[in-house]
């Protein structure tokens, strides 16, 4: 049985299948991109909830595998070369999961670099405008009479619908015919915009026909369906 004590985290969140791959998270946007992952691929994996609400990110256990006390983070015990592989931040672990199974990334180079470009647009773009725009319009937009902060992300939300929905003109998924990595960074951040949010009048959602058709595509998939729940709350 491989052994994982070497690795701080598992005395907190003890393995009771250390042969398989230990997943760190919560399901929001940037956790279950990993979850679906797994569910998708088919990898045996052992999920364990990181509850914000008792601030589990920020104890020692946690930032022995995450200094930057975000979720999601995993330990593969079988990483390269056989060696066990501690990985953080949910577009690295995307990456890594779809090199490992060999699936959710097209294997032509050219066509595998259009797919990291979306996942970088997700990245860079989608995750910190959504989540700036819901921290201003759920959470505390009521403490600011100043409206600017939120309409700014507002618009950026909406010129990042726009890109996408334009290009997803034709297509089934952001890659054409084959649904990668880059659907799985994308749609959750878009799932939860207009869920959990509730911000899909205040973007004008309803202008963004084609985006709308691949998300129902996308939450439609049982592995998906599956992933938007791992780990369970409890």
């Amino acid at each position: 049985m491989t052994d994982l004590s070497a690795f701080p985290i598992t005395k907190k969140w003890p393995a009771t299948r250390p042969d398989v791959l230990q997943l760190y998270s919560l399901p929001t946007p940037n956790g279950v991109k990993v979850s679906i992952a797994l569910e998708e691929t088919g990898l045996a994996y052992e999920p364990h909830l990181v509850k914000f609400d008792t601030n589990d990110q920020l104890t020692p256990e946690f930032l022995s595998l995450n200094p930057n006390n975000k979720i999601p983070a995993i330990i593969d015990p079988a990483g390269p070369g056989g060696q066990p592989l501690a990985l953080f931040e949910s577009g690295a672990i995307l990456v890594y999961l779809a090199d490992k199974t060999g699936q959710l990334m097209p294997a032509d180079p050219a066509r595998r670099y259009e797919t990291l470009q979306w996942l970088m647009f997700q990245m860079g773009g989608v995750g910190p405008m959504f989540g700036q725009l819901g921290f201003f319009h759920k959470f505390a937009g009521k403490d600011y009479e100043d409206k600017r902060p939120r309409d700014r992300y507002v618009a950026e939300s909406r010129r990042l619908l726009g890109v996408l929905d334009k290009h997803l003109q034709g297509k089934t998924w952001i890659l054409g015919d084959d649904y990668t990595v880059a659907d799985i960074a994308v749609f959750p951040w878009i799932n939860n915009l207009i869920g959990f949010y509730g911000a899909g009048d205040l973007v004008g959602y309803g202008d963004f026909g084609q985006v709308d058709r691949v998300l129902k595509a996308f939450v439609d998939r049982p592995a998906v369906q599956r992933g938007l729940q791992i780990p369970n709350r409890g």
